[in-house]
């Protein structure tokens, strides 16, 4: 192995020991089951916002998203960025804060099928069951993504076999996750974050430096047909220029819909101590995602440039994802610092990875553990062996992860975006309708989980190709059939009870 893989590598160890350390330091503060999935709702406002961003943003934000860009310009990738950014905002402006009370207000809810369960009253826990099978369906794979990038990662730059770079960061995220939960997870979001943004700007301004300056970036990427322009996309197989209509773009903006049904994302706003402090963590948030999406899609292009100047060389298909690795190795080549620098890249794409894993294993655990196995099936176990079985549920589903990801050719945007608007479709309607209608009730809320799941399957795999006005992001028509769903099935049934109610009445007088 050659000296400036030894520094890269050596950053990389600290920083995955790091988040070890920090995973057991962590452990001695959950004494119960509470504390391990919400931690006592004890986030600080910064930590809060940089965790529930980090854990949302993902490999996507330096592998999938700049590997869009690179490939087919600013179109798709652009499109899709302003929708997750207006996503974030409203987000945090209508929900955090509704959710944050509404779930202390109905039996201090500490899991997104717990709050479903007690804001709807269902006894028979059929709301509970529903939404925790669907949180393991789209969570799973959604965790395989990111183990699959961090193969990719040490595959594509050490030559280290696949699987085995993979099953190795997997341990990592086990380990810390299972030791600290939710706190570690949050706090290590926090480091992460700080990570992804030193690791976006060494590139940058790198990148910029080495494919001969920002006008030549700009030059290259003129002469592709469509690849600077936000109404049409390039086609690298064909060279040419491809329209793009507004259903398209309404298409690719549809993936800020996705954000009212993220239970990773939404735990954040539960967890925090102080409610009257998420403005804080909204305007910290929303800039942050902005920044960050925007200095990614500018990678992507700089990439290309890189390219034309045979710095890099040219990546196809899936390999575009490895964008931001192939500068970070070239960066490595001009002396120890830099090595180390480029370490710092790797590092800021396991941490974007890690991020969104940990969170994704502890909703999926205590989906199995908390809701299934302690709701649904009601094993009423002591404290301690609540800890037992959600720290092996966490593991259980890791495990099923690592099989998934067992693909090294899997393309980790694709992935993520079956999963985000699986999320989407399924939680997103009948959040924004508990805690913005009274008249929701329970048929309502099972209606529209079960319509806007089956969508999703039924668009991506069925409709979607039939082509023309048809070939659409999934999420768009599964999000709006949960709607639907929703407020007819509501309208035909009962009323809710006075109980319930009057419980959403205080909800809106606390506000």
């Amino acid at each position: 192995m050659e000296a400036n893989q030894i520094g890269m590598l050596a950053v990389i160890f600290i920083y995955l020991i790091g988040m070890v350390v920090i995973g057991a330091f962590l452990s001695k503060q959950n004494e119960t089951a509470h504390d391990f999935y919400l931690g006592g709702r004890k986030l600080g406002p910064f930590v809060t916002a940089m965790s529930a961003e980090a854990s949302d943003m993902s490999s996507w934000l330096l592998m999938g998203l700049p590997g869009v860009a690179y490939l087919s310009g600013i179109a798709d990738a652009g499109w899709t960025a302003l929708g997750l950014a207006i996503g974030t905002y409203v987000n945090w402006l209508i929900i955090a804060k509704r959710i944050r009370l509404y779930t202390e207000v109905s039996k201090n809810s500490f899991t997104l099928p717990d709050f479903f369960s007690n804001r709807f009253r269902d006894k028979k826990k059929i709301l509970m069951l529903i939404s925790s099978l669907f949180i393991i369906i789209f969570f799973i794979p959604y965790t395989a993504s990111g183990f699959a990038a961090c193969g990719k990662l040490f595959s594509s730059l050490f030559g280290i076999d696949y699987f085995t770079a993979m099953v190795v960061s997997a341990v990592v995220i086990i380990l810390y996750t299972a030791m600290g939960g939710f706190l570690a997870a949050s706090t290590t979001d926090f480091i992460q974050s700080i990570i992804m943004s030193v690791a976006l700007v060494i590139i940058l301004v790198f990148g910029i430096t080495a494919a001969g300056g920002m006008d030549m970036v700009i030059s290259n990427a003129k002469e592709l047909p469509g690849y600077l322009s936000m109404v049409s996309t390039h086609n690298m197989t064909t060279g040419s220029a491809e329209s793009y209509g507004f259903l398209t773009i309404v298409s690719k903006m549809a993936w800020g819909l996705g954000y009212f049904g993220m239970p990773h994302i939404l735990l954040r706003f539960m967890a925090i101590e102080d409610k009257d402090k998420l403005k804080i963590s909204r305007r910290v948030a929303s800039i942050w995602v902005v920044i960050s999406m925007f200095a990614s899609i500018l990678i992507g292009i700089i990439g290309y440039g890189m390219t034309k100047a045979s710095v890099i060389p040219f990546l196809e298909g899936t390999s575009s994802e490895t964008v931001i690795v192939q500068i970070a190795n070239v960066l490595s080549t001009h002396g120890w610092i830099f090595a180390c620098f480029a370490g710092v890249i790797l590092a800021g794409i396991l941490a974007s990875t890690m991020s969104t894993a940990d969170s994704q294993l502890l909703a999926a655990s205590s989906s199995v553990s908390e809701n299934i196995i302690g709701g649904v099936f009601g094993k009423n176990l002591d404290g301690k062996m609540r800890m037992v079985v959600a720290r092996g549920c966490l593991i259980a589903i890791a495990v099923l992860g690592i099989f998934l990801a067992k693909d090294p050719n899997s393309s980790v945007f694709s992935i993520v975006s079956f999963a985000w608007a699986g999320f989407g479709a399924v939680f997103g309607p009948v959040v924004l309708f508990a805690l913005f209608w009274r008249r929701a009730n329970k048929y309502g809320a099972i209606a529209s989980m079960i319509s806007g799941g089956v969508m999703v399957f039924l668009w991506k795999y069925v409709i979607s190709n039939l082509g023309g006005l048809f070939d659409i992001y999934e999420l768009l028509p599964a999000f709006l059939t949960g709607c639907i769903f929703m407020v007819v099935v509501s309208l035909l049934t009962p009323e809710p009870e006075k109980e319930i109610t009057d419980e959403y009445d205080k909800v809106q007088s606390l506000l």
